[in-house]
């Protein structure tokens, strides 16, 4: 199975006129983690809940294992969990009876429970109520549900929003840990480029409902690779003319400022070190990851 997830053509309204999901087609390799990438309001949830089958009005088409999911609906869920929004707890029950709740529901032996508590690692917590968990620990109880029944596949909404950064790498050392130790395909919202840098395997960008980029993470590196570097110097004027000469890419941002495009930051000593010579005085130096700007000029 290449694709665990295809979508061909998918669009959907609120309403009438309010068009949310644009004719998007994306591909979810099997055994990877996707990362599907947008600013609040570009259209994350409304995919997530179209392709967990929340919402079913819809056209164009959503295959799951290679099946429409229309035509396997409900049967498709054994092989998948979600979260989708926030986690869906209730709070004056222990995290061992919110996860017995969902066996309850699935049909699952509660045999299941200690295993799922172990690998989220809240296996000395199940005794304690909902109520008394810190985010990152409720967070993470939501994913044990999730992965009662041994799925395949999973949805995750923004499961990093609000985590403090122990949080976030927490749930990003675990969500690495569930796709290379248990092969479990990761689908995975999020408006912050950085985690997704960190963790995924493939990416996909929507803006405004629209697929804007779709590919391996090495790909996106490639495609926009050029490092971008601000100088305030003394003499911007001289400064923009001898890095002109010298083939650099370069423009004039202010009177007193110039922004540089280098293939990599490894390239700045050597620029430096070249208006040094020219007797031009640096006040001031400011790197800039290229991908984070290319991305957000993309999604403004």
């Amino acid at each position: 199975m290449e694709h665990i997830i295809k979508t061909t053509d998918l669009n959907f309204y609120y309403g009438k006129k309010n068009h949310i999901v644009k004719d998007l087609n994306i591909k979810v390799p099997t055994g990877s983690i996707y990362g599907f990438l947008g600013p609040n309001g570009a259209g994350k949830s409304t995919t997530m809940q179209l392709l967990s089958a929340v919402l079913p009005d819809y056209t164009g088409d959503i295959m799951l294992f290679e099946k429409s999911l229309q035509d396997h609906t409900p049967a498709v869920f054994n092989k998948i969990g979600a979260l989708v929004e926030s986690p869906a707890l209730y709070l004056h029950l222990t995290g061992t009876e919110n996860l017995k709740y969902i066996c309850t529901l699935k049909s699952l032996d509660y045999s299941e429970i200690e295993p799922v508590l172990k690998t989220v690692g809240l296996e000395n917590k199940g005794d304690l109520k909902a109520k008394k968990y810190s985010l990152g620990m409720k967070q993470r109880l939501a994913i044990a549900m999730a992965l009662l029944g041994n799925p395949e596949l999973l949805f995750l909404d923004e499961p990093v929003n609000g985590l403090d950064p122990v949080g976030i790498t927490e749930m990003r050392e675990l969500l690495v840990k569930l796709n290379k130790e248990q092969g479990i395909t990761i689908f995975i919202s999020s408006h912050l480029l950085s985690e997704i840098e960190k963790m995924c395997t493939h990416v996909g960008i929507i803006h405004h409902g629209i697929l804007q980029f779709e590919g391996t993470m090495e790909a996106l590196r490639n495609l926009k690779q050029k490092h971008q570097v601000t100088l305030t110097t003394a003499n911007s004027a001289r400064a923009l003319e001898v890095l002109s000469n010298a083939a650099y890419e370069v423009s004039l941002l202010t009177t007193d400022k110039i922004q540089i495009l280098l293939k990599d930051k490894e390239d700045i000593p050597a620029m430096v070190r070249f208006l040094t010579l020219e007797q031009i005085g640096i006040y001031e130096l400011r790197s800039e990851d290229g991908l984070e700007n290319w991305f957000l000029s993309l999604t403004k």
